[in-house]
């Protein structure tokens, strides 16, 4: 029965030295870059002021019934259960932005890379422009006056003309005000918004990859542009895959300002609803701040899922 408690008591000891040993290694750490975390204080402070602790004040006012004149009143899971069992509201507006999450993310992140990786192979001069004609549309301010143009419900819409024209409808088409056609409509309009931030980091990443290592790799075997892409490529920008990934989970997921601009707040039979809408209408408009809060958590908690999701499958690139 000693020698257990021996082994036992060595373990101890060695497992207390060792923990000694780094925290002695990370004060001296501490020490030896302090300067780098000075210059790094401010971030983190305003991280901190403007991110962290909005996040978790949000957290904590979605269990209060809380109204911006009287103090939070405590209520347990009741905004939840609200938000779940009782608002019809809220899941037609999960529905409709996990369908803009799965149908625009994927597609525009792919969209993304692929035009950046195209346009990379253009001259330079050329590469800057196309670079600005594919970006434009994203930094553009009242954008949308075009799409409602286009869609416009009498016969001097675009597509109501153009299809008139061909003899395919015999009268205008009320696009922005008939249920069926609303969502199609914003997923086509955010798509045409998604070359973004997203796009220009993609552009960059290709840049900066090593051009020895295409060399290695045709040394190594590599016969084709995809295997270059696959092997070489993509593995070599794999902080600006996630990047791009997390700008592109981030508008999918806080889709609003293209429903509100075109289908309207709200929009015919909350058609056009996503939780980003219904969180401004709980928070902006009936200022029940603590239902809202519970709103803006359960997104919160989508996007973080989401996040996490992907990041799994960005480290299987090039394996």
């Amino acid at each position: 029965m000693e020698k257990p408690i021996i082994s036992s008591n060595k373990e101890v000891v060695f497992k207390t030295e060792k923990r000694k040993e780094n925290e002695c290694s990370l004060a001296d750490s501490i020490k030896k870059n302090k300067q780098s975390y000075f210059l790094m204080a401010p971030y983190f402070i305003l991280f901190f002021i403007f991110t962290l602790l909005p996040v978790i004040a949000s957290i904590v006012l979605s269990f209060t019934n809380f109204n911006m004149l009287e103090v939070p009143k405590f209520v347990g899971w009741n905004n939840y259960t609200r938000l779940f069992l009782e608002d019809d509201i809220f899941i037609t507006a999960i529905k409709n932005t996990l369908l803009f999450a799965v149908v625009t993310g994927p597609i525009s992140y792919i969209a993304c890379f692929l035009f950046a990786w195209i346009i990379n192979e253009f001259p330079r001069k050329l590469r800057a422009v196309l670079t600005l004609v594919f970006y434009a549309p994203s930094i553009s301010g009242n954008v949308f006056f075009i799409w409602r143009i286009i869609f416009s419900g009498d016969r001097y819409g675009f597509a109501n003309g153009f299809l008139m024209n061909l003899s395919l409808i015999m009268e205008p088409v009320q696009w922005l005000k008939t249920e069926e056609y609303i969502l199609p409509i914003l997923i086509i309009v955010q798509l045409w918004l998604s070359l973004g931030t997203g796009f220009l980091a993609f552009i960059a990443g290709i840049q900066t990859v090593n051009k020895t290592l295409y060399e290695a790799g045709a040394v190594d075997g590599i016969t084709n542009r995809w295997q270059e892409l696959w092997f070489i490529t993509l593995p070599s920008m794999k902080p600006q895959l996630l990047f791009g990934a997390v700008i592109q989970i981030t508008q999918a997921f806080a889709v609003s300002e293209i429903s509100i601009q075109l289908a309207g707040f709200p929009s015919v039979n909350y058609a056009g609803e996503t939780v980003v809408t219904h969180l401004i209408d709980f928070g902006t408009i009936r200022f029940e701040m603590g239902y809202a809060s519970a709103i803006a958590s359960i997104l919160f908690l989508l996007m973080v899922g989401t996040n996490k999701g992907i990041q799994r499958l960005l480290r299987r690139v090039g394996t």
